[in-house]
């Protein structure tokens, strides 16, 4: 395997996930004798895709000298803890927000994981003590701070305006800049900076969740949200949101936020009904300085994500209750994909309800329940029984938090004259392959699609 191949001068890529798909991002870089990770994260969507998390790593963990957290999805960290079981005892490094939202993601997972052992029998993938050992060997770093890995390797983070805390690596060896982007911030974004553009970069890795389509804008996005909150408020109906805890929930809440104090909307019952999603939002209470200007001064005056009647359940008994609250009423529960989490046992109860809205915000992986809701099945199968989908599907794909496809060719326009070639992935292959055409025609630009597993030459 090429990790054991004598320092020659070679600079090796290597895509061991998000190469032909979304998730499972997981990178690896090999130079000077030294091996550099990027990102180490779920594979999501159908079970065939998740059986790949539980399947040994490609490469010797205890091999990796550094790993480079982009941000804190679950598709970018949910294996670091494996990582580590199995061996891993390098550095890790990332912002100090994907630290924090790290830890709080790992321990949802671990909870979700040992329900699901115990009820069906499957192994965890990690234990508590993997996560402690896993934030033992975790390093805060600030954007833009150069971190030297020696031999004439370094590193530094910029902005990604994804998440919170969201980076891309400029990773420097010798005269070469190989950027990896993680994933890209649909800039402007309602909360946070705008993404930085690319400058001397020469190879870049890069996303493209949306490089085949584009978005609504954001004051379409809004307008839909408030006309389709309107309408369920006007016929005393239901609205449920499967909901990302993290970015996704932080902006519905702050648009509602805005609805309910300016007067657009009266008061209803909003349930946040997801404790990671509460836990976060904390998260993102304490950590403003990674905001956009205007956001900033908004929160001088104004607590942005607590309005009239928005309600937190944390406990079980508290969701419980959620049932007998009268409508009109809106519920934002996890996952963004309906995979699992409290929005589960809403959809059970009122999916085969015609006075209930689903409102679908993100991107919807093949195999999910989600994406069957998306593509307008009109009956889904939940825990192993059927439900009939009565339920209004809607859909407002202007809240990814990713950029677009116009905006990705941008983003890579940005970076010439000095690139010789992008590695188009974390995509699906219809989306990577459209977006590196693009890239080919419109840029003159070298793009290719990796494919999982296959190592490539840079230098």
């Amino acid at each position: 395997m090429f990790w054991a191949r004598k320092n020659d001068g070679q600079i090796l890529l290597t895509a061991y996930g998000g190469a032909g798909s979304v998730t499972g991002a997981n990178f690896l870089l090999a130079a000077r004798g030294k091996k550099i990770l990027i990102d180490s994260g779920f594979f999501q969507g159908d079970p065939e895709s998740e059986k790949k998390n539980w399947e040994p790593f490609p490469y010797q963990p205890s091999q990796i000298d550094w790993l480079l957290v982009t941000h804190a999805h679950a598709d970018h960290i949910g294996r670091i803890p494996k990582l580590v079981r199995d061996g891993f005892r390098g550095v890790i490094y990332s912002t100090k927000e994907t630290k924090e939202i790290s830890a709080v993601m790992f321990d949802d997972a671990l909870r979700l994981m040992t329900n699901e052992s115990r009820n069906v029998g499957q192994p965890v993938l990690y234990e508590g003590a993997d996560i402690d050992k896993a934030l033992s060997l975790w390093r805060e770093i600030p954007y833009h701070e150069a971190v030297s890995l020696g031999e004439d390797i370094s590193f530094v983070a910029k902005d990604a305006g994804h998440i919170l805390g969201s980076a891309m690596y400029e990773i420097s060896i010798e005269r070469e800049r190989i950027l990896f982007t993680g994933d890209l911030g649909n800039s402007p974004s309602p909360l946070l900076r705008d993404t930085e553009l690319p400058a001397g970069t020469i190879y870049m890795v890069m996303e493209s969740v949306y490089g085949d389509r584009n978005h609504e804008s954001r004051e379409a996005t809004k307008n839909k949200l408030f006309e389709m909150v309107n309408r369920v408020i006007k016929e005393k109906g239901l609205l449920i949101i499967p909901a990302f805890s993290l970015e996704r929930t932080q902006v519905i809440l702050h648009d509602l936020n805005n609805m309910v104090e300016s007067g657009r909307i009266p008061p209803v019952p909003v349930f946040l009904d997801s404790p990671l999603a509460i836990k976060v939002t904390e998260i993102y209470k304490q950590n403003t300085a990674n905001f956009n200007e205007r956001i900033r001064k908004e929160l001088e005056t104004d607590d942005i994500w607590n309005f009239p009647k928005l309600n937190f359940t944390l406990k079980a008994f508290d969701s419980a209750q959620i049932q007998k609250t009268p409508r009109p009423k809106i519920i934002i529960a996890g996952s963004g994909m309906s995979e699992g989490g409290r929005v589960i046992s809403h959809e059970k109860k009122y999916l085969s309800d015609g006075n209930t809205t689903i409102l679908l915000v993100g991107f919807q992986a093949p195999g999910t329940l989600g994406r069957m809701l998306y593509d307008g099945l009109k009956e889904v199968k939940i825990e192993g029984e059927r439900y009939k989908v009565k339920a209004n599907i809607e859909k407002i794909p202007g809240y990814s938090s990713h950029k677009d496809s116009d905006h990705l060719v941008k983003f890579v326009e940005a970076a010439l004259p000095t690139l010789k070639k992008v590695f188009v992935a974390m995509g699906e292959p219809k989306a990577s392959n459209f977006l590196a055409q693009r890239l080919r025609d419109e840029l003159g630009v070298n793009a290719i699609c990796p494919e999982r597993g296959k190592s490539y030459q840079l230098v």
